[in-house]
C-alpha cells in the first residue's frame, strides 16, 4: 500500500492539500483504522481499495470536506459524528471553549449555547464543568439529532432545545455561541470546502452580524446580572459589535485573539448592579 499512499500525497500536494490526509483517505478506502493502516502499509491493499481511494481523493480534490468523508471530528478531545448541513467544528472553536472555562463562573452555573450544530461547544463544557446546567438551542433538527446522538454517544447530558436564539431562557450565568458571522461578499472567495456545508450556518447579512445583534440583544436578557456573553466573530466585524455592545451598557466588553493572532472572540458582562426583579420568567428544565 506504499505506493498507493505516495499517490495519495503526491496528488494532494500538487493541489496544495496538506499531503498528510492521505493516511485518512487510505484508512478509509481500506476500512483500516489508522494504527492498522500503519501496520500494514507493507502489504498489498486489500480487494477494492486501490478504486475506492482514488474516488475518495477525487471528491477531496473537489472541495469536498475531509471531515464530512471521515465522518467524525476530534474537538476539544471529544470524538464527534458529524454530518452533510451540519457545520463542522473548527480548531477557532475550540480557542471559544478555552475562554468560557477561564471564566469566574459559580460552581453549578447554568450556560446556554446558541446554535449548537454537531454541540461541540455544549458538550466539551459539559465534559469539563460535570456540576454545570448546559443547555443548547438550534432551528435545525438535523443538527439537533446529530448533537443528541454525539451527547449520547459520549454520555452527556445537555438540554437540546429547539429554538432561535436564546429560546427564551433566563437566569443564564454565560450564553456562548459561533454564531453565522460571515458577510455575504464572502461567498465569492470562500474556500471550496464552504460550499458544501450549510450557508445559514456560515452567513450572516452584508456585514456577518444579523445573526449575532439580536443574539447580543436577547442575552442581555437572558443572562443574570454579571453573567457573561461570549462570542466567535470575524475580524472585520468583532470590534464594530464590541462598539455598539458598549454603547447599550454592557460592561468589560473586550475583544480577544485566536492562536494566529487575529481579532476573534468578543468577551461581555451585563452590568451587575440591577435588580433580580428585573429578569423575566424560567423556561424549560
Amino acid at each position: 500500500m506504499v505506493r498507493l499512499l505516495r499517490e495519495l500525497k503526491t496528488r494532494l500536494r500538487a493541489a496544495g492539500l496538506p499531503e498528510g490526509e492521505a493516511l485518512d483517505l487510505l484508512a478509509l478506502a481500506s476500512r483500516l483504522s489508522r494504527k492498522d493502516l500503519l501496520l500494514r502499509l507493507l502489504e498489498a491493499p486489500p480487494p477494492g481499495t486501490e478504486e475506492r481511494a482514488r474516488a475518495l481523493l477525487e471528491k477531496r480534490l473537489a472541495g469536498y470536506p475531509l471531515q464530512y468523508l471521515l465522518g467524525e471530528v476530534e474537538f476539544f478531545g471529544l470524538p464527534l459524528k458529524v454530518a452533510e448541513g451540519v457545520l463542522i467544528p473548527r480548531p477557532e472553536t475550540e480557542g471559544l471553549v478555552e475562554l468560557a472555562l477561564r471564566l469566574p463562573l459559580p460552581k453549578a452555573p447554568r450556560i446556554l449555547d446558541v446554535g449548537t450544530g454537531t454541540g461541540s461547544i455544549a458538550l466539551a463544557l459539559k465534559a469539563h464543568l460535570p456540576e454545570a446546567l448546559v443547555f443548547a438551542t438550534d432551528i435545525d433538527e438535523r443538527a439537533l439529532a446529530l448533537a443528541e446522538e454525539n451527547a449520547e454517544r459520549l454520555g452527556l447530558k445537555v438540554h437540546f432545545l429547539k429554538a432561535p436564539l436564546t429560546g427564551g431562557l433566563r437566569d443564564l450565568d454565560l450564553v456562548v455561541a459561533n454564531p453565522p458571522y460571515l458577510p455575504l461578499g464572502y461567498r465569492e472567495m470562500a474556500p471550496l470546502e464552504l460550499a458544501h456545508e450549510n450557508p445559514l450556518a456560515l452567513y450572516a447579512g452584508e456585514e456577518g452580524l444579523a445573526v449575532a445583534r439580536p443574539l447580543a440583544e436577547e442575552a442581555f436578557e437572558a443572562l443574570k446580572p454579571g453573567g457573561f456573553l461570549l462570542l466567535e466573530l470575524a475580524p472585520e466585524n468583532v470590534q464594530l459589535l464590541a462598539e455598539e455592545l458598549k454603547a447599550k451598557g454592557w460592561e468589560d466588553v473586550e475583544v480577544l485573539q485566536d492562536l494566529a493572532g487575529r481579532d476573534r472572540y468578543l468577551r461581555a458582562r451585563r452590568p451587575s448592579q440591577e435588580l433580580e426583579g428585573e429578569k423575566g420568567p424560567l423556561r424549560g428544565p
